[in-house]
């Protein structure tokens, strides 16, 4: 279980609207100024938007894989090892952050199988 930069790179792209910016360290994304997530090359982590809930579930479950990142305004975000994921967990993972920032008519227009890996 190990996702490749190009395949987030791709399941970013599927997304709509999502605004890239660049940092010394890392990349962040966003929709509609809203940020969803977080990347570090040189760690190979992902950090990701979710609910409070969904962000103590998946660390409780699987701590080798996921960390807490910090909670703010309500929701959870977890740092994700990319080389403890498949793209199908890493897609739902992605989806959900992007959900939870994009506005409902966006979502409406973007359903995850949009996404999803045939």
């Amino acid at each position: 279980m190990t996702v490749q930069v190009r395949e987030l790179e791709q399941l970013l792209g599927k997304l709509a609207e999502v605004q890239r910016s660049e940092a010394r360290d890392y990349s962040s994304f966003s929709v509609r100024g809203k940020r969803f997530g977080y990347f570090w090359p040189r760690t190979r982590t992902v950090g990701l938007k979710q609910t409070v809930s969904e962000q103590l579930a998946l660390v409780s479950e699987r701590p080798d894989v996921f960390e807490v990142q910090f909670t703010a305004g309500g929701f959870g975000w977890v740092v994700v090892y990319l080389d403890g994921v498949d793209g199908d967990e890493l897609a739902e993972l992605l989806y959900e952050a992007w959900r939870l920032s994009a506005p409902e008519e966006l979502v409406a227009e973007v359903p995850f199988t949009r996404i999803a890996r045939a």
